[in-house]
């Protein structure tokens, strides 16, 4: 349990606001409406109240405070300059029900970089209705149930999820109504072809892939993975978690991908993680654009930009066209970068997970050893001293935030770890020698990484009670 004197702050009496008279009429509430007991809530002062709020803020672990090296989720540096320009009220003062016309530079943002990404993708175009990533895959997957049953072909109901992809992969299929064909991975850490012909049947409406996959490795048999899945009628689905790897230097649409999801807040300069806002936007090859949810953004004769409503599109997905300033700020990143740059993102990604697993090798277990791609997975320890989860506790000891673990779940002990690709020689190095000195601790005294964290507000917490039964009130009970 936690100690009160560090939270409790209230005291009777003290108030620290004032309210400004009511502009409304005095009304009765219904006694139905009424509370049977006053509220409890705290009594403190303003600057009691800026304090904590200012602490509580510097206790939420941020990529501007740290190395942030979770992986699979790509918790990257993103330019400021970006955020301040999107707060422009030219900018967050636009409606969705504004006319068209009213909009042009909004409508023109869309379509450029629609153009932008399509290049980057291989892909025909983009559309930026989904508002996450998981709603991208769920768009994605409706394209391609559409694009079966238009044709016809009413048999297409499954759709292959790798062992190795990411977690909404199945999720995503079975809410848009597929049944989920499970393939295992190979001693190599990717697709086993084998098991793959082994399901391919005129029943298999697609694929969802992840390339580099969610062990951080590149499916080097991609191309004939696509020709399997053309030959059979099926589509392929790139789930683009972690395009990072590859911006600017391989396309899914060459490796023979149809449809294709990004995440915005991952790769292109939205900060990732709090819930949102987030971008999902769904790149389609050429004969699927029609699809594409409504409302599209074309360019008409005349050079203007209007909001159409295809015919032939699956229908609307959200109730307006996307969260238009997490768009903006990656079209800002786009221009940032620029052509002669953006390869650089997936060569130093890949060049500083590469440096990391070679740094630890000697003290974390390395399951598949190979070169990887923009992350890396241990199998916890080599010693086995300790767990992977009093690794990450010690971490925080060290100031830093852990890597993710225990996932991907074809490793018992996963450690993964994702630098990305603006970190520094130096940071990755303070990072790696912190690691080398907790494995030496699991080593010499095993007790202190059980028994981690130490330096923290509160140490360590039942992880299983603190998801079922969260402390969310102000206090313990509350009458009424």
């Amino acid at each position: 349990m936690y100690d009160k004197l560090i939270f409790e702050l209230s005291v009777p009496g003290r108030i620290g606001y004032t309210l400004p008279k009511a502009k409304v009429p005095s009304y009765e509430l219904p006694e139905e409406l009424k509370r049977n007991n006053e509220p409890i809530l705290p009594e403190v002062s303003e600057i009691d109240v800026v304090r904590h709020y200012t602490n509580l803020s510097l206790k939420n672990y941020g990529v501007d405070q740290g190395f942030y090296p979770l992986g699979s989720c790509t918790m990257k540096y993103n330019p400021k300059i970006h955020e301040q320009l999107v707060n422009n009220d030219s900018f967050t003062q636009l409606h969705p029900l504004q006319p068209a016309s009213t909009v042009q530079g909004a409508l023109k943002v869309y379509d450029e970089l629609s153009y932008w990404l399509s290049e980057l993708t291989g892909m025909a175009k983009f559309s930026f209705n989904g508002f996450a990533g998981a709603h991208g895959e769920l768009i994605g997957l409706m394209i391609m149930k559409e694009y079966h049953l238009r044709r016809g072909d009413t048999k297409r109901t499954k759709v292959i999820v790798p062992s190795s992809a990411h977690g909404t992969n199945p999720a995503s299929s079975s809410v848009v109504g597929f049944e989920v064909v499970e393939i295992p991975t190979n001693s190599e850490g990717c697709v086993d072809i084998d098991a793959l012909k082994q399901v391919l049947t005129d029943e298999i409406a697609g694929i969802m892939l992840t390339n580099p996959n969610t062990l951080g490795l590149y499916e080097k048999d991609i191309l004939l993975i696509s020709k399997l899945l053309h030959d059979n009628g099926s589509l392929l689905y790139y789930d683009g978690a972690n395009l990072n790897a590859l911006l600017g230097v391989v396309r899914p649409g060459d490796m023979g991908f149809d449809i294709v999801h990004l995440n915005l807040h991952k790769t292109f300069s939205t900060p990732h993680g709090g819930g949102g806002p987030g971008s999902g936007p769904v790149g389609v090859r050429e004969d699927l654009v029609d699809l594409l949810p409504n409302p599209q953004v074309i360019k008409a004769s005349d050079g203007t930009y209007q909001l159409f409503d295809n015919p032939k599109s699956i229908g609307r997905v959200s109730g307006f066209y996307g969260n238009f300033l997490v768009v903006l700020k990656a079209y800002m990143y786009v221009l940032t970068l620029g052509q002669e740059n953006v390869g650089n993102i997936a060569k130093l990604s890949v060049l500083n997970a590469n440096y990391i697993k070679e740094a630890l090798r000697e003290h974390y277990y390395l399951p598949i050893d190979s070169i990887c791609m923009h992350e890396v997975v241990f199998d916890g320890l080599i010693s086995k001293a300790v767990t992977t989860l009093d690794v990450a506790k010690r971490l925080l000891d060290y100031g830093y935030h852990p890597p993710t673990i225990y996932f991907p779940l074809l490793f018992h002990q996963s450690l993964m770890i994702e630098p990305t690709e603006g970190e520094s020689k130096e940071t990755l190095d303070a990072f790696i020698e912190t690691m080398k000195k907790i494995a030496e601790e699991a080593l010499e005294n095993p007790e202190l990484l059980k028994t981690a964290p130490h330096n923290t507000v509160v140490r360590r917490l039942d992880e299983v009670q603190a998801a079922r039964k969260p402390l969310i009130k102000y206090r313990d009970t509350l009458n009424d």
